[in-house]
């Protein structure tokens, strides 16, 4: 791409979105949508079930950030069907119909939350903090790893994903999906089972300008994204490997003994 690209975030209003919009404004041309007001940027006020305002959106864009999402009714299927399933189908078409080059596609941690629900599982003593790190002869889950969604959010996500992959594989967009991990209004945890999963705020940034600057033939992947912390169980070294991305952040400078 030449010139400074041009960056559609699908729910511009929200911390992410605006945060993203405030930290990388030197560095993209940033419009937004969302269904409340955002000041500052071209900005198209919808939602994002709407496909004629998805379409005009996204038209004259490099790339867009998909943020947008059911974030309030986790277990509600018909929200996550209209918003996080049909919301996201709406953004794939209208990207590929507009030409845009890549979606970085925000899913979630909690695609793999499923994991810690087994009995005896090393993933579930690190949330709940009866151990601070994995045990000798357990592992990272990596991003190859099968999905155990935890909700029914996590199953929209996975739809996000998986739709990326096609939308990738026929129509040569770049899809990079980022599993954010537990990103805190005031960056600060006040339960201890986000201690494994804590992402700050500039490390996800970061994370999102790694994948919107990578290069072009980076056609689709998945990139776990948590901080640095001790209790992680979820891999980072693949996003350190691929995108040269180091977050600087870690849960450990939190004490277990303030959290519920």
């Amino acid at each position: 791409m030449t010139g400074t690209p041009k960056v559609l975030v699908t729910g511009a209003s929200g911390l992410i979105g605006q945060r993203v919009i405030k930290d990388l404004g030197e560095r993209f041309s940033f419009s937004g949508l969302s269904r409340r007001a955002v000041d500052g940027i071209p900005h198209t006020q919808a939602d994002i079930t709407d496909l004629d305002a998805v379409r005009n959106a996204c038209r004259g864009m490099d790339m867009v950030l998909h943020l947008a999402a059911e974030t309030i009714e986790y277990d509600d299927w018909d929200r996550v069907m209209d918003v996080t399933i049909g919301g996201t189908l709406n953004l794939y078409r209208a990207a590929q119909e507009a030409g845009v080059k890549r979606v970085v596609f925000a899913s979630a941690g909690s695609t793999m939350i499923g994991y810690e629900w087994y009995p005896g599982s090393p993933y579930a003593a690190l949330a709940a903090n009866t151990i601070q790190k994995l045990p000798d002869g357990e592992r990272m889950l990596l991003h190859t790893d099968p999905p155990r969604p935890a909700d029914f959010y996590s199953v929209g996500k996975l739809f996000g994903e998986n739709a990326g992959r096609l939308f990738s594989d026929k129509y040569g967009m770049s899809v990079i999906v980022i599993r954010v991990g537990a990103v805190l209004p005031d960056d600060t945890p006040s339960l201890v089972r986000e201690l494994p999963g804590y992402l700050s705020q500039r490390d996800l940034v970061a994370m999102i300008d790694k994948c919107l600057s990578a290069p072009d033939n980076l056609r689709f992947d998945i990139f776990h994204a948590v901080s640095d912390n001790s209790r992680r169980w979820r891999d980072i070294e693949h996003a350190r490997r691929i995108l040269n991305w180091t977050p600087l952040d870690t849960s450990d400078r939190f004490d277990p003994a303030t959290l519920a």
